[in-house]
């Protein structure tokens, strides 16, 4: 399908509407970061995604966008409630919740440097990770999984995994209202039981990181973040209950497409009205399971302030956590007025401006922490939320991949690639070579372009910039 786009303005593409599209598509990109990598189809799924029944404002595409399933990866798109607006889980994505989370070391560079080598063995000794492997915290049964879904990282918290303040830097304050685990079927359960508390595989990591440059000395200091300082980046989800939570709803939702009339350009895109009762189901299901990827960050994080305690004798609080894969239902003005919103973001995260009204007090004057992982080898971004942001409070989540995992298993070894990192002073701990050399850094677009991207369309400013120095990899 030929896309044609009209450059707006720097760092703004549009897509004209078009019969059946309902509202425009809008990408974020510069000529560089639009996709271009063959058989990357995700300015066709922005089209296709501005066909949802309900969608206002636009279809929107982030600097790191890229072809996912249904939604593009780095797409966001509302819709509204009270006009028909549709849920649908392809604009979630398949592991619910997946998102970021960042600590900051009670110690700089190079004091640690010394005792890196016993914290990176600690760490990869610890850390669960890879297909199907168990995790830090064995629920007793199912009993305890419900709890757990109700109470996301607020539940882990109460049984000791964690201090009551982390809570206070979490997006939701740890926990998406309105679960309902009576929606998450019985073998979602089961993969979940034993899963809470480790990375899983793909381009999930836990990295030991410094901050190289700071660009706000003073929303640095909000954050707790400061020029030297060695901090931690968790990047994991629901591992493999939000997986089976989104496939028994894509089901449900593409058999019952024609009994709500809803017609579709891609199957992928299967979806139900937000008031429905496949709707209302699967927003229960998928608010649970984000509450078990929120949990198990914060059993990563308890697990990496052991190691920091243990290896280097320093603590590790907590910066902030923030999802990238949720349907929120939020308020949002549309056309002069306020409209109750089904916002959809695959691949993106939230981005809260100074003075909104769900930040924690102490983040008030800065806006909230939008957090951009790299990957391995390269640098990651902390970024603040901004006014005047049209794509409902919505910025990047990371690098977007340009390579396939295929091409990148053609293109790259992983011994090689863990020996030339190492010889740029960046210890690795992989779960398999394979897994290592799918998560290349060439695999990847350029995250300093997409950070000055990001900033250019105003959906965040940079904070800070950090540099990885060890990585355990899922």
């Amino acid at each position: 399908m030929d896309i044609p786009l009209v450059e707006e303005r720097p760092f703004r593409y549009r897509i004209d509407r078009r019969d059946p599209m309902r509202v425009p598509g809008v990408v974020f990109a510069t000529p560089e970061l639009l996709p271009q990598a063959t058989g990357d189809k995700a300015l066709e799924q922005v089209v296709n995604v501005a066909t949802l029944p309900g969608i206002v404002r636009a279809s929107f595409a982030m600097p790191d966008v890229h072809w996912g399933y249904g939604f593009p990866i780095g797409g966001v798109a509302a819709t509204d409630v009270d006009a028909g607006g549709v849920i649908s889980p392809g604009g979630v994505g398949f592991d619910i919740s997946c998102g970021v989370r960042l600590l900051a070391a009670g110690i700089d560079r190079e004091p640690l440097a010394p005792k890196m080598r016993r914290l990176m063995d600690i760490l990869g000794d610890t850390i669960p990770r890879g297909m199907g492997r168990g995790g830090l915290w064995k629920l007793s049964g199912p009993a305890q999984m419900e709890d757990l879904l109700v109470g996301g990282a607020g539940y882990a918290v109460e049984h000791g995994h964690g201090v009551p303040r982390d809570l206070d830097r979490c997006e939701d304050r740890g926990a998406l209202p309105g679960a309902d685990p009576s929606h998450v079927g019985r073998r979602a359960v089961e993969r979940g039981l034993e899963q809470v508390g480790s990375l899983g595989s793909g381009n999930h990591f836990l990295e030991v990181q410094a901050v190289d440059r700071v660009y706000d000395e003073d929303t640095a200091a909000r954050f707790g973040l400061h020029d030297g300082q060695v901090c931690v980046m968790i990047h994991c989800g629901s591992r493999g209950l939000g997986h089976q939570v989104c496939g028994d709803h894509v089901r449900v939702m593409d058999q019952s497409l024609r009994a709500y009339g809803i017609r579709l350009p891609d199957r992928q895109l299967a979806c139900a009205p937000v008031v429905s009762p496949p709707g209302r189901d699967y927003l229960g299901a998928m608010a649970a399971a984000a509450n078990y990827g929120r949990a198990n960050r914060q059993l990563l994080a308890e697990a990496a302030r052991r190691a920091f305690a243990t290896a280097a004798g320093a603590g590790l609080d907590l910066v902030y956590d923030v999802s990238h894969n949720t349907a929120k239902i939020e308020t949002h003005e549309v056309d002069g007025a306020r409209r109750s919103l089904c916002v959809h973001r695959k691949g993106a995260t939230l981005a809260l401006p100074p003075g909104h009204p769900d930040l924690p007090r102490d983040l008030a004057g800065a806006g909230q922490p939008v957090l951009v992982p790299g990957t391995m080898g390269t640098a990651s971004y902390v970024m603040t939320g901004t006014a005047g942001n049209d794509a409902f409070a919505s910025a990047c989540h990371g690098a977007g991949r340009v390579w396939s995992r295929h091409q990148a298993l053609r293109r790259v070894r992983g011994e090689q690639l863990r020996d030339d990192l190492e010889s740029h002073g960046i210890a690795v701990r992989p779960s398999s070579w394979r897994g290592l050399a799918e998560e290349a850094p060439g695999a990847y677009k350029d995250i300093d372009a997409v950070a000055r991207a990001t900033e250019g369309a105003g959906l965040a400013r940079p904070v800070a910039r950090l540099v990885p120095l060890g990585v355990v990899k899922g």
